[in-house]
């Protein structure tokens, strides 16, 4: 059974001069002798184009014992919020490089808010993408889905998951980066704040309309499954049932072990965020490492991910 990282982030050659070449957010900047990523609401970030090197990659995967990663979307930069006319170009781009990728990494699909195409995915789980990504903030309300409630059929009657990362909607691409606040900001309030909405938004909507969709939540849903005791308090509902993941990227073995408390190892799968964060080792033990890497990995996904590549 192969061992999988089900949230890697690697921007493939043709989606990195699809972004050099914009002249608004998101954009890559060429300063002195490096680049600089420009996008709505956070703050200039340096880019190292050696992280998103296809061999430097394969090295790490080694390095950390990985046979396949499912490489995601980067969607905090909003480029499945923009206009249609904006995102089709850049959303082509990225799914065209993760297709020329070596056969260790397969990719996440990227959908367009704007005009979410049900058709365009069905054809691109053809080509052998995993499933969806979908930004938290379009699925931050009971309405939301319903809006993209053709995406998430495609998704079901396939067998395909869907991944659920923060990012922005085109409704909230606009955010400003607040005067004054330091570059971690987002991460720590509006990603956790989106994730923790679109957790419970599944509850509510999500699952009673899909039935037989697995979903996984990163970054443990920004411990949305922490807040049980005080819904139970309000009347609601969690969403703890065997579709239903969330990966630990970003998160060590403390917020770990107490979401495994709460939901149970099985529902867990590994993500290292990479190149974002450096994806270590939890040191949980042997069993909650093969569980999260191996075992819950192949239920999240097609059975033939689960076969270590050639």
């Amino acid at each position: 059974m192969a061992t999988i990282d089900v949230h890697q982030h690697l921007w493939p050659e043709p989606l990195l001069a699809a972004l050099a070449r914009r002249r608004r957010e998101p954009r890559l900047l060429r300063r002195g002798d490096g680049w600089t990523l420009r996008m709505h609401g956070e703050g200039d970030w340096p880019v190292a184009l050696a992280d998103h090197d296809p061999e430097l990659r394969l090295r790490a995967l080694d390095a950390h014992g990985v046979d396949r990663a499912i490489v995601a979307p980067s969607v905090p930069l909003g480029i499945e919020a923009l206009p249609a006319d904006e995102a089709g170009p850049l959303i082509d781009a990225y799914h065209a490089g993760i297709a020329e990728l070596p056969a260790r990494f397969v990719g996440w699909a990227a959908i367009g808010l704007a005009e979410a195409d049900p058709r365009a995915l069905d054809e691109l789980l053809d080509r052998g993408f995993a499933g969806a990504c979908i930004a938290a903030d379009a699925l931050a309300s009971p309405a939301d889905y319903a809006v993209l409630e053709p995406v998430l059929a495609v998704l079901e009657r396939r067998g395909a998951p869907l991944f659920v990362h923060p990012g922005p909607s085109p409704r909230t691409l606009a955010a400003t980066h607040p005067a004054g606040a330091p570059p971690w900001w987002p991460a720590m309030t509006r990603y956790v704040a989106s994730m923790n909405a679109a957790w419970h938004a599944f509850a509510v909507a999500g699952r009673p309309a899909h039935p037989r969709l697995r979903v996984c939540f990163a970054m443990l849903a920004g411990l949305a499954p922490l807040q049980r005791e005080r819904l139970a308090a309000r009347g609601g509902r969690s969403v703890a049932d065997p579709l239903t993941f969330v990966d630990s990227s970003s998160y060590g073995p403390r917020a770990v072990d107490a979401v495994i408390r709460e939901l149970g190892v099985d529902a867990l799968v590994h993500g290292s965020d990479l190149p974002v964060v450096d994806g270590r080792d939890l040191a949980l033990g042997e069993a909650v490492g093969a569980a999260l890497r191996e075992r819950n990995p192949a239920r999240l996904l097609a059975p033939e991910m689960s076969e270590v590549p050639a």
